[in-house]
């Protein structure tokens, strides 16, 4: 049951990436802003897109306003951490991309599971 609600999540994933990347890349190239703050936008709509879909055939639950801002907080506070950190480091955007696309897989997940869309107990 879980390898299938990670399957599905993973699947909600890969599209969110694909938005994440392009928005950050119009954010970043096109608009100018830096690593931290292009990171955050473009989380911010990929995370609407992957919060709503999974709410509704990854975990099965009511897309609520409370569960949307728990987890609009804590991936946005790593969003802009992973920025902030590739700004220190003045990362390539490659590896900026790359590495918040894989923190936020599994730390996603795991929060989305056992947080945001916790079954309750019967």
């Amino acid at each position: 049951m879980m390898l299938k609600i990670f399957s599905m999540y993973a699947i909600v994933g890969v599209a969110n990436t694909l938005i994440h990347w392009a928005a950050f890349a119009l954010f970043h190239y096109w608009a100018g802003l830096d690593q931290a703050l292009s990171n955050l936008c473009a989380f911010c709509l990929a995370v609407t897109f992957s919060f709503f879909v999974n709410a509704r055939f990854t975990f099965k639950q009511d897309a609520t306003t409370k569960r949307y801002c728990f987890y609009v907080l804590f991936m946005g506070a790593m969003a802009v951490a992973v920025g902030w950190s590739a700004d220190l480091l003045q990362s390539p955007v490659i590896v900026t991309l790359v590495v918040f696309s894989a923190i936020s897989l599994i730390c996603g997940f795991y929060y989305s599971k056992l947080v945001v869309f916790k079954e309750k107990k019967a």
